[in-house]
């Protein structure tokens, strides 16, 4: 039976219908673009590498790594066939990606919709891996582990993540080490998708001009019916101290980087609330708009954005991260500091907070405007258990006493880490 849910804000109705098996199909309809996208996701992630099968008793302990390696080896199929190649060949833009808690299969196009979905919906069910394929990706991983060891930014993030997190396996690559990939072999990715890639653990987005029941029936014809009950995910347990104060590492730049993380309570019972009031507040202390941002760059400290997100997964991590490039790192750093230490102090101009929470409030509303964006932002939200439209209900409650009850609870600066990419053979 398919559910209708709606919002009137932005006049748009979302179908969804929940299989026996557990899998779910979004449609969300748009007549008004020739674009269509289509997303199947999985609830698997580069963090779950240990874990309990329905029915054993020990416990599984993989390589990190596993998660990625099988995003990669999803596409060969038994007949020699690569589905990317199929998609290409429709002109369909097709991709795939995985996180610490999904993996995504996707593609967007104007014209072969139905030739692409049915392409989709067959290789992500159907798993090839031999001995020879599963050996010749590794040197291709391998290849992009190097490039991400060799990325200034990616290094300045994972050295972060390091400092913040003693256990939580964010703090490893998603793609694993060259060491780690070297342990994965068929048997391995065979376990993890029958234990994963399963339908309860899986949904289908699909955005662009149609017709929900016509496109959800359709759908539903290709999904196999596995009633097989997911793995039992096995986390491990961290608290709130932070790991390091500081990392520094040498590389080849022009300009440091620096990062500053934040630790963040996961556990949180409004996480859309508070998810929305951190986005505000970093708009208002650091956005191009900004006091702190107009005065580092009018000093010539910093030479472009202050950039800034918020990341969380449920239960499982939480953080802030404020990351520029500067030649002057203690100066930033401190004056970062005192702007939060200020506004913690002195609370937020009214006209400030206003100006930020439009700017957000908008930034929401234009991912409602295109098919890849919605698709995306419905699909990562799902794996949270979300409805993305609780982001433009829950704007409309957001309160000045709130946004400042959260810069003194959250914004702790003793919860804060450095991570600082710098030239080789420069000293600060």
């Amino acid at each position: 039976m398919i559910k209708i849910i709606e919002n009137e804000l932005i006049k748009e109705k979302v179908y969804i219908e929940k299989l026996e098996s557990g899998f779910t199909i979004i449609c969300i309809p748009k007549d008004n673009t020739k674009k269509k996208y289509a997303v199947c996701s999985v609830g698997y992630g580069s963090n779950y590498n240990k874990f309990i099968v329905q029915g054993e008793n020990t416990i599984t302990e993989i390589p990190d790594g596993v998660a990625h390696y099988l995003e990669h080896k999803m596409f060969e199929q038994e007949s020699g066939i690569n589905s990317l190649d199929t998609l290409s060949s429709l002109g369909v833009d097709a991709n795939a990606y995985t996180t610490n808690d999904h993996t995504a299969y996707l593609f967007e196009c104007t014209n072969n919709f139905n030739e692409a979905l049915t392409e989709l919906l067959s290789y992500v069910q159907t798993p090839y891996f031999t001995d020879e394929n599963v050996e010749k990706e590794r040197g291709i991983i391998s290849q992009e582990i190097n490039m991400y060891n060799d990325d200034p930014d990616w290094k300045a993030y994972i050295n972060c993540m390091n400092a913040l997190y003693k256990k939580n396996p964010i703090k490893i690559d998603i793609a694993g080490t060259i060491e780690s990939i070297k342990k994965i072999d068929k048997e391995t990715l065979y376990k993890c998708y029958n234990n994963f890639y399963i339908p309860s653990n899986m949904c289908l987005i699909l955005v662009g001009d149609f017709e929900p029941a016509t496109i959800i029936e359709k759908a539903k014809k290709q999904i196999k019916d596995n009633q097989k009950t997911k793995a039992t995910i096995l986390y491990e347990k961290e608290d709130m101290k932070i790991n390091k104060e500081k990392i520094v590492e040498e590389m080849d730049v022009s300009i440091p980087i620096l990062t500053l993380g934040i630790k963040v309570n996961p556990k949180e019972e409004e996480t859309i609330k508070r998810c929305l009031g951190i986005e505000i507040i970093l708009e208002v202390l650091f956005g191009n708009s900004s006091d702190c941002f107009k005065k580092l760059y009018e000093q010539g400290l910093i030479y472009d954005s202050i950039q800034t997100s918020f990341e969380w997964s449920k239960e499982e991590f939480a953080h802030i991260i404020i990351q520029l490039k500067t030649e002057e790192i203690s100066k930033v750093k401190k004056h970062i500091i005192d702007t939060i230490k200020d506004f913690q102090n002195q609370g937020i101009e009214e006209n400030k907070l206003e100006r930020a929470k439009r700017k957000i409030y908008g930034l929401y509303v234009r991912e409602f405007n295109d098919v890849s964006s919605e698709g995306t932002l419905f699909e990562t939200n799902f794996i949270k258990g979300i409805n993305p439209f609780e982001y433009l209900e829950k704007y409309r409650i957001i309160s000045k006493e709130y946004i400042e009850g959260i810069l003194k609870s959250v914004f702790r600066i003793d919860k804060m880490v450095e991570s600082c990419i710098i030239p080789k053979k420069c000293v600060e």
